[in-house]
């Protein structure tokens, strides 16, 4: 089989308007739970795509942490790439993936900071391997070898123990939602997609897309 014949009909639900919460994270945290009771892999797995001050997009894959009505959080290395790129152009957007569901949800807006007290309160709930591993990476930057990395992984063990702090350049971003799009596939390649948009009172227009 090759890469043009690779297709799959989606025909597990349909998503009508009428569907639809008025508010697009309590949406959001409908079609999680959702996924979590389907046993989806890493569920909060998604993609973040940040551009940079030279205009070329790059995207990867992090994992979300907390959700609210300040927006979608995740933690990272602020000196890694995306940090970089969110420091340059404060704006990404994010999607989750869910094919045994057959669901995709599109996300974007405005990326700031969480507070260091928020960060640090994160940071400590972490595995200490985990946390070493922030210590060790200094991330996006090229190394020599493996070996590098455990021997500074040895270093950090037994500088700090079990008892590791937050680096300085470690924290946490929330993305604040202008646009939230849920998209359930449908057969035909006529899938359902709904959006949401945010107006400049605060309020929430939704609109039915073209497949």
């Amino acid at each position: 089989m090759t890469l043009a014949e690779l297709r799959r009909e989606y025909t597990l639900a349909g998503f009508r308007r009428a569907d639809l919460d008025p508010d697009p994270i309590a949406q959001f945290q409908k079609w999680f739970t959702q996924a979590l009771q389907a046993e989806i892999v890493e569920p909060n797995a998604m993609t973040l795509a940040t551009v940079g001050g030279d205009g070329q997009p790059s995207s990867r894959i992090v994992l979300l942490k907390a959700v609210d009505q300040r927006g979608f959080s995740f933690f990272t290395n602020y000196e890694s790439r995306k940090g970089r790129e969110l420091a340059e152009n404060p704006k990404a957007s994010l999607t989750f993936f869910w094919a045994g569901l057959e669901r995709q949800i599109s996300v974007a807006g405005a990326v700031s900071k969480l507070s260091r007290e928020e960060s640090e309160a994160y940071f400590a709930a972490r595995p200490h391997g985990s946390q070493r591993g922030a210590w060790v990476s200094k991330q996006s930057q090229i190394v020599a070898n493996r070996e590098f990395l455990e021997k500074r992984l040895a270093e950090v063990e037994a500088q700090f123990g079990d008892k590791v702090p937050m680096p300085p350049y470690w924290g946490g971003y929330v993305l604040t939602p202008h646009s939230l799009e849920f998209w359930q596939g449908r057969p035909n390649r006529l899938h359902d997609r709904l959006r949401y948009q945010k107006n400049p009172d605060g309020t929430w227009l939704i609109e039915r897309l073209s497949p």
